[in-house]
């Protein structure tokens, strides 16, 4: 079974960094996408910035030049690295990978890790 284990969330102050890794373990025969998502109380959950499998990224244009998307595909690893932070990027952060285990891709989401950032 496959299992998305985050970590790296806290609370920061306004201009400061952190970096998210979301983890992939289990039984796995090959990973596609990658990405990262946010939620905030009474609102949809919204894409921050994904990573194909060839390395191409995109992100949302609020956090365009302050944050960055890696991966590291011997570790089944997906990275955010968050700097500049703002009030306004406080939220639940979630890791997607679309993993395959046979012959389908599956969306598999981490549990889910809080950044808060203080004014």
């Amino acid at each position: 079974q496959v299992q998305l284990v985050e970590s790296g969330g806290g609370l920061v102050q306004a201009g400061g960094s952190l970096r998210l890794s979301c983890a992939a373990s289990g039984s796995m025969f090959r990973i596609n996408a990658m990405g990262w998502y946010r939620q905030t109380p009474g609102k949809q959950r919204e894409l921050v910035a994904t990573i194909t499998s060839g390395g191409r990224t995109n992100a949302a244009d609020s956090v365009k030049g302050r944050f960055t998307i890696s991966r590291d595909n011997a570790k089944n690893t997906v990275y955010l690295q968050m700097n500049s932070l703002k009030p306004e990027d406080t939220a639940v952060y979630y890791c997607k990978q679309e993993i395959a285990t046979g012959l389908l891709f599956k969306d598999y989401w981490g549990q889910g890790t809080q950044v808060t950032v203080s004014s």
